[in-house]
């Protein structure tokens, strides 16, 4: 029995030995992605979602061989940066930061972590990239930058007469200040001008929109952060005023705008996620050029439109991709 009993611990160790060498390769094939965006809203949330995708795809699942953690700063710049921290702090493969607020406050905590922003309006004026070409440095990722020459002319096709074109922003947020910016330089040239109204926070949306009243014939509002975030605040006072809303968020039409020309946010995140891929695979950040979506689509809402006293044109209706009842 003795000798039985030698035997059998004997195998045991073996077993427990075998087992403990066998961590270290199971540990290997383990991948993490740390995701965090400024907010969560719907545009947001499918870029992450579009991210997950690419990396099942990819075969990377959480809870198999993928540690997925995603976190959103609920609009608070001060927490985007300990949230920043704490991921750097936990060495994943690779950060996604969505949206520029996020993005800046990663790029800022870290030079070799790879980072890959997504979302981000103006990578180069965020201070995230030198250029759109590969940055040498641990950063690269998918901006969201629309040709705002056709947002104008979508503007001038739900609202012809238009003269004065309304604009709710956060001044604090680089890539609406970057878009502002640029409609000073293009509306007049289409005969508009603009009239800005700052909401600096989320709560402040309502009374920036209701400022405008009497103002302006028109509202455009880009991806602010803040705004998309409280857009039903927005459509009250759009529909109270009788002001058109025009977005460059396709989601916003069904939460009220009347129309948007803009950017499917699942389509940027699965092309985000390919790039984390990437680096998974071994490709260093700093040789990934940044990229940009091409892939526009046209939403349009009649319901908003009756409500906002304007009637849009069937040639308008018909060049939809979708249209929301």
């Amino acid at each position: 029995m003795l000798i039985g009993k030698k035997h059998f611990l004997t195998v045991g160790a073996v077993a427990v030995a075998l087992a403990i060498h066998a961590v270290p390769a199971v540990a290997a094939q383990q991948k993490s992605v740390a995701v965090t965006a400024i907010v969560e809203h719907p545009a947001l949330d499918a870029v992450r979602d579009g991210v997950q995708d690419a990396l099942k795809k990819a075969g990377y699942e959480p809870g198999k061989n993928l540690k997925w953690q995603y976190q959103s700063a609920q609009g608070n710049t001060g927490t985007a940066a300990q949230i920043a921290r704490k991921f750097v702090g936990d060495r994943p493969d690779a950060i996604v930061a969505i949206a520029t607020p996020s993005a800046q406050s990663v790029v800022a905590a870290t030079k070799d972590v790879p980072v890959v922003y997504s979302a981000v309006t103006d990578p180069v004026a965020a201070q995230l990239v030198p250029s759109m070409e590969p940055s040498g440095t641990n950063v690269t990722g998918v901006s969201d930058l629309l040709a705002l020459d056709k947002q104008v002319e979508l503007i001038k096709k739900v609202v012809p007469n238009a003269k004065r074109v309304g604009m709710v922003y956060n001044p604090g947020e680089a890539n609406s200040v970057v878009v502002v910016k640029r409609l000073q330089e293009l509306l007049p040239k289409a005969g508009l001008t603009l009239v800005e109204a700052a909401a600096p926070r989320t709560v402040d949306v309502a009374s920036a929109a209701r400022s405008l009243i009497g103002k302006v014939d028109v509202i455009y509002t880009n991806t602010d952060n803040n705004v998309v975030s409280a857009y039903e605040a927005l459509v009250k006072v759009g529909n109270d005023a009788k002001i058109p809303l025009v977005a460059s968020d396709t989601d916003s039409v069904k939460r009220g705008a009347i129309a948007a020309l803009g950017i499917d946010y699942h389509d940027l995140g699965v092309q985000t996620g390919k790039i984390v891929v990437r680096i998974l695979k071994g490709e260093k950040p700093g040789a990934i050029a940044s990229e940009t979506s091409s892939n526009l689509r046209l939403f349009v809402n009649p319901g908003a439109a009756t409500k906002q006293g304007v009637t849009l044109s069937d040639a308008l209706v018909k060049s939809a991709a979708e249209i929301i009842k």
